[in-house]
């Protein structure tokens, strides 16, 4: 794919969602673009587009629908995760697209994972109401703090699910951004020093 085609949404943890018809910037990427501003999901169709989306932890999914030729590249953080833009996409793909959710494949990218997500009792609330409660797998107490891990891929994984994605469509690398931080960029281990990975996906 050229770099040209590179079409780059300016994430600000929001659950908004563009779709993607043609290229605005002739010889350069969509990269820091008004029209893409406040935005963490991008949906196309087209085969000339190459979507892109950035991290240092967060979650970033990319979505398939080999049927419509239809493709999606999220970025959902944890605000996101609680913001459903997982699901919001989907929705938007078969409202828009025509996509049907059992032809959707969802590929899950290296993120922050349970093992090093951590959340104050505070927020342990927030993901409490997502209404998961009945999968003990999604958040554990720390012994002796008032801290809880939290497993925002379950979380996605479970809602995709109940979106309609059959369970084998969800694929996940099971990679941790901090477990491995020496190949992949950890907001958490490089401090304010961070930078980013990127995730890319087009059609053909």
């Amino acid at each position: 794919a050229d770099y040209k085609n590179v079409v780059k949404t300016n994430q600000e943890h929001t659950d908004n969602i563009a779709i993607a018809n043609n290229k605005i910037n002739k010889d350069f990427p969509d990269v820091n673009l008004e029209e893409y501003n406040e935005t963490d999901g991008i949906i196309t169709q087209k085969s000339n587009l190459v979507l892109s989306t950035t991290n240092a932890d967060c979650i970033l999914l990319l979505f398939f629908d080999p049927i419509t030729k239809t493709i999606a590249n999220v970025h959902s953080g944890w605000k996101g995760t609680l913001q459903r833009i997982s699901v919001k996409t989907v929705e938007k793909m078969i409202n828009q697209c025509n996509c049907k959710p059992e032809n959707i494949i969802c590929c899950i990218c290296p993120s922050i994972r349970k093992c090093h997500f951590e959340v104050k009792d505070l927020f342990e609330s927030e993901f409490r109401d997502l209404n998961i409660n009945e999968n003990t797998d999604i958040m554990e107490k720390q012994k002796d703090k008032e801290k809880w891990n939290i497993d925002t891929v379950l979380i996605n994984k479970i809602i995709l699910e109940r979106a309609g994605l059959k369970k084998e469509n969800i694929i996940d690398c099971g990679i941790c951004s901090v477990c491995n931080s020496d190949l992949i960029h950890s907001y958490r281990v490089e401090k304010e020093k961070y930078r980013l990975s990127t995730a890319i996906i087009g059609l053909k």
